[in-house]
This record gives C-alpha cells, structure tokens and sequence, in this order.
C-alpha cells in the first residue's frame, strides 16, 4: 500500500465528477471533459475539465495521453506531458491534438486525458571547468541504436 497525498480541488459545477482513478493499480486519474465539441482530423484544442487544484508545494501534477484514444481515434495530448504547477490556480484544461483521419467527438463527462501527481526536486546548479567523461560522452539522437 502507498501513501496518500492530500489535493485541493475545486469544480465548477457539482455535476461535473471528481477525477478518479480506474482500476486499484491505476497510476493516473481520469480528467473529464466539461464540454461538448468536435476535434476535426489534424485540429488541437484547449479542453476544459472543470476543475481547478491546489498542488501541495514539492508536487506537480502531469497530464499524459489516455492509451485507448491515441490508438483508435489517434487523438493525443499535444504537449504531453502537460505540467501543472504547484501555484496554479486556473482550470486545468487539456491540450488535444486528433492526428486521425476522422472527426472526432468529445462530449461533456468523457474521459480525455490522464493525470499523475509527481514529487519535484528542484535543481541547484554547480558549474564545472569540465564535465566527467563517459563511454557515450557527446553522442545523441540514434547514436546508441543501429
């Protein structure tokens, strides 16, 4: 069993439902869309959820793709993953981009994205002369595959 991380949240209407994990095991929250529309093949969108969260500091919250809509309708989060800061207080809305060759449909209270709450380290530079050699060292883009 893992802890428990508490999360303030805040809904725009009462009919709108809480993100909620799918299965026991399940990683990430399911966000819900707050409204209708239509994505045409190649169109991206800032969708809107309905809900607004206060991240405890240490915290951000990513939002990710949802699995089953990237490989049947090919419909994905553009900028995934989409962080959510510990001091934003706005809706959190889902950038959606359809790489499919349909139109597709989001009606309010379907699920559209995924989210996972994700501790941060914050980075403390310490600037060196000369960085310590490796095997890799400089090589990059596919320079380890065939």
């Amino acid at each position: 069993m893992t802890g428990k991380i508490s999360l303030g949240i805040a809904r725009e209407s009462e009919k709108l439902s809480l993100p909620s994990y799918a299965t026991p095991f399940s990683s990430g929250v399911d966000l819900r869309s707050s409204e209708s529309l239509t994505l045409p093949p190649g169109g991206r969108t800032s969708v809107g959820t309905g809900i607004r969260l206060e991240i405890p500091e240490g915290f951000e919250c990513q939002v990710r793709p949802r699995s089953g809509l990237a490989l049947k309708h090919g419909v994905t989060v553009l900028n995934a993953p989409g962080t959510i800061d510990a001091d934003y207080r706005g809706e959190i809305r889902v950038i959606l981009v359809n790489l499919g060759e349909e139109p597709f449909r989001i009606e309010r209270g379907d699920r559209i994205a995924q989210m996972v709450l994700a501790r941060v380290e914050k980075i403390e530079w310490e600037e060196m002369e000369s960085l310590t050699e490796t095997e890799r060292g400089s090589g990059g883009f596919g320079s380890t595959g065939k």
